[in-house]
């Protein structure tokens, strides 16, 4: 199984064009991906620098057919012409999708700085070796304070998660309707861009150890590389934002699926965004 991970930035690239088909070329010269997750993916914003209001999710999934896409918006507002404008995270898969959830996350008010409403996308897949969760977001850049609060509300949603996989299922009153159950397992997946560096405290955060048994969240660059540092996936091309190059796109994932990590791969030549794609290799 492979998996892409990569803000877009709504398909502008470091020429400060638009260009979705560049952007597809450049995934599908990468690799066979199974699995494509993107950030910053826009639904008819035309306030975006570039941007001329593309609906995105329909231009991506008519240049990626055999893959079933799934999209949560952060932002969803009027675009004042009586239809809406969204702003969000995108899941495509061509592996067997079950059930999907589009959690928002925490926006606490940090009034020192301007920030955003946030969403983790998760998508029960169906890889050959079993069932698996894939999440996919985009934390606050701005605030630490709101980045922490995400933080921890996807470690709760996954020890959610994992105490449904343990629940035992009651049959009576389960099948069909609003209260069927289907899979959610254990097998977790989360991947995009986080906002901070690898030296981060809230990397540590991520990561650290649940006092109830859950399981535990690992770096899949780590896992390959140990203390090596981490392949910069911003700033390799020039930008305002960052004083130097970094990883701010990490792909986190349960320890039963780390068993299975092969690869992890960081394209630092294309310019199709300002962020740098990251994949991983699972067999």
């Amino acid at each position: 199984m492979k998996l892409l991970t990569w803000n877009i930035q709504w398909g502008r690239g470091m020429d400060g064009r638009v260009d979705l088909d560049r952007l597809l070329r450049e995934i599908r010269a990468m690799a066979d991906f199974d699995v494509i997750c993107l950030q910053e993916v826009a639904v008819n914003f035309p306030g975006l620098p570039g941007s001329a209001g593309e609906d995105e999710m329909a231009v991506l999934a008519a240049g990626l057919p055999g893959y079933a896409p799934v999209y949560g918006a952060a932002t969803d507002l009027p675009d004042g012409r009586g239809g809406r404008k969204r702003f969000g995270n995108a899941i495509f898969s061509r592996l067997p999708v079950g059930q999907v959830w589009r959690h928002l996350l925490p926006w606490p008010v940090d009034p020192e700085v301007p920030s955003m409403q946030r969403v983790l996308v998760e998508a029960v897949l169906e890889a050959e070796f079993g069932p698996l969760r894939v999440m996919t977001t985009h934390l606050e850049y701005y605030s630490r304070v709101q980045r922490e609060a995400q933080i921890d509300a996807i470690r709760t949603l996954h020890a959610e998660a994992c105490g449904h996989a343990r629940r035992p299922r009651l049959g009576k009153g389960e099948g069909g309707g609003s209260f069927e159950v289907f899979a959610r397992p254990a097998s977790a997946i989360v991947c995009g861009d986080m906002n901070y560096p690898a030296e981060a405290a809230e990397r540590a955060r991520m990561l650290a150890p649940y006092a109830d048994g859950t399981p535990a969240w690992r770096d899949a660059w780590s896992v390959l590389h140990g203390a090596a540092g981490h392949a910069a996936t911003v700033g390799v091309h020039k930008v305002d934002w960052v004083d130097r190059p970094c990883c701010f796109d990490f792909v986190f994932l349960t320890e039963d699926l780390a068993a299975r990590l092969r690869g992890h791969h960081v394209n630092a030549a294309t310019a199709a965004s300002d962020h740098q794609p990251v994949w991983i290799e699972l067999a």
